[in-house]
């Protein structure tokens, strides 16, 4: 049977979150073996009670898989899981990521980098301009760019991606076949010719206000920087914000004018050094170290480099700058031995260490 059957139906079964999710597949190998497994096996593993395992043997979420399946196939919808080549490796060392990604369209999680454009759904003419400039500046640079699908800065930044042909991601909080707004419906479909959209909510899940910080996260974690455009004193991108500092991520925040409302968001982000001031296209590109000459990204690496360290090299190359936590993740070396190696790269002049336990080329 197809392995996406059985982890599917862990994440359909009721009461089992990511985080069990993780602690059965760590024991048992695969999302199959876990249904095979008997009650006693089953209470052995770290979070599971009695009432758990019962549900797990009940298979629920097995049977509601099947029908789950089949309707994505008839959307012409995907999923993916996180021990999948090709989950986004972004999200893989995040202690709240999803554990299962629904997704429609073209999308490729690990190509390229990744900037997510969030901000008020009230945006001002100001706002929808700043947006259409990052998103035209941006078009040479291997960017996808991510937002939430909703009104405002969100619609005006995969409105100009698909005009400007640049792949863009819609991360919603509905269901993969419940576009919200419905009136975005269009640029969902346009979208998906160079992107898509993605949730890890179900078929047929309605727009619920208490699903959206979650979605939010996933915006940010998906992202190697984040930018403010417009907000209010609270609101979605603030958030949105706050969870990309946590994990680690370049916030930057669009100045505005003192007396317009919706400029008071990202003010305070940048009085409160929560974000850098974003002034331009080339200033983002500079500070995220992206501004690599073509000189510079055709020279071969030495013969006497190990594998670990043509890898990492690799790595710097196509992000521009990497946190070591994620360096250690996506080489999957140790972080002792990872280092030892940084070190060495760093005294030949390879790369250079950054503020923050952050890597980029030298």
């Amino acid at each position: 049977m197809d392995q996406r059957l059985y982890q599917l139906g862990l994440h359909l079964t009721p009461g089992l979150g990511g985080v069990l999710i993780r602690y059965l597949i760590a024991h048992f190998g695969d999302a199959q073996k876990v249904f095979e497994a008997n009650y006693k096996t089953l209470i052995r593993v770290t979070g599971v009670g009695e009432a758990i395992a019962r549900t797990v043997l009940q298979k629920e979420g097995l049977r509601a898989a099947e029908d789950e399946l089949l309707k994505l196939e008839k959307l012409n919808a995907n999923m993916v899981f996180y021990t999948d080549a090709h989950f986004p490796h972004r999200l893989k060392s995040l202690y709240d990521a999803p554990v299962l990604l629904y997704t429609k369209g073209n999308i490729d999680f690990n190509k390229g980098r990744y900037v997510s454009l969030v901000g008020t759904r009230k945006a001002t003419d100001y706002g929808r301009n700043i947006t259409e400039q990052i998103v035209e500046g941006l078009v040479n640079h291997d960017v996808t760019i991510v937002s939430g699908l909703a009104y405002g800065i969100d619609i005006s930044a995969h409105r100009a991606s698909v005009r400007s042909r640049i792949p863009t991601i819609g991360v919603m909080a509905t269901g993969v076949d419940v576009v919200y707004p419905e009136g975005h419906t269009k640029t969902a479909r346009e979208m998906e010719i160079n992107g898509g959209i993605v949730t890890e909510y179900c078929l047929g899940t309605k727009p619920d206000p208490m699903r959206f910080p979650a979605r939010n996260r996933i915006i940010a974690g998906l992202s190697d920087a984040v930018i403010v455009v417009e907000s209010a004193k609270k609101g979605g991108g603030l958030l949105t914000a706050e969870f990309a500092n946590n994990y680690n991520r370049d916030v930057f925040a669009v100045p505005g004018n003192l007396s317009n409302p919706y400029s008071i968001g990202p003010n305070n982000l940048i009085s409160a050094n929560k974000a850098q001031i974003f002034t331009g296209v080339e200033n983002l590109l500079e500070s995220l170290s992206w501004l690599t000459t073509k000189a510079s990204v055709k020279v071969a690496l030495p013969d006497h480099f190990t594998q670990e360290e043509s890898q990492i090299v690799a790595l710097l190359r196509q992000r521009g700058e990497m946190h070591i936590d994620n360096l250690t993740w996506e080489s999957q070396v140790s972080t002792g031995k990872l280092a030892t190696l940084l070190l060495n790269l760093e005294l030949q002049g390879y790369i250079r260490s950054l503020p923050g336990k952050r890597y980029a080329l030298g």
